[in-house]
């Protein structure tokens, strides 16, 4: 594989440079090499970094997540029991957001039930949630 510069490394794992200029401040991916113009230089390894960090971020891993899942990720002999552990908090955390949305909806859904239409002065969901003007 040929050289990358930084646009065509983020079209091939379909973020922008920006993107992946903040990845490198924060860590996440190491400062590149540099040409002789002193271009950003990537390879192979970079794209599929790149890649991997897009697709955790797509599942909604923080970047604390992401980060722990890149530093097991470097040791490929490492027991996957790290991964897993990590990956369960995830989705113990997806878990709870899923919980709070489902009270959340519930509570929106309590307050349409108690329109009766007529005007806004009768409006029980602006009284519900207290925005009468006086």
């Amino acid at each position: 594989m040929e050289a990358l510069t930084i646009g065509r490394l983020a079209r091939a794992a379909g973020t922008t440079p920006e993107t992946v200029r903040w990845y490198e401040q924060d860590g996440l991916m190491a400062a590149p090499a540099r040409s002789s113009g002193n271009y950003r230089v990537y390879g192979s390894d970079d794209l599929a970094r790149l890649k991997f960090i897009r697709r955790a971020r797509e599942l909604g891993f923080t970047l604390d997540r992401v980060r722990a899942l890149l530093d097991i990720a470097a040791d490929r002999s490492r027991d996957c029991a790290s991964v897993d552990a990590v990956t369960k908090d995830h989705l113990a955390e997806i878990d709870r957001k899923i919980a709070d949305l489902k009270a959340l909806r519930r509570e929106v859904a309590g307050l349409v039930a108690s329109c009766d239409g007529g005007t806004v002065d009768d409006c029980r969901i602006v009284e519900a949630l207290g925005a009468r003007a006086n």
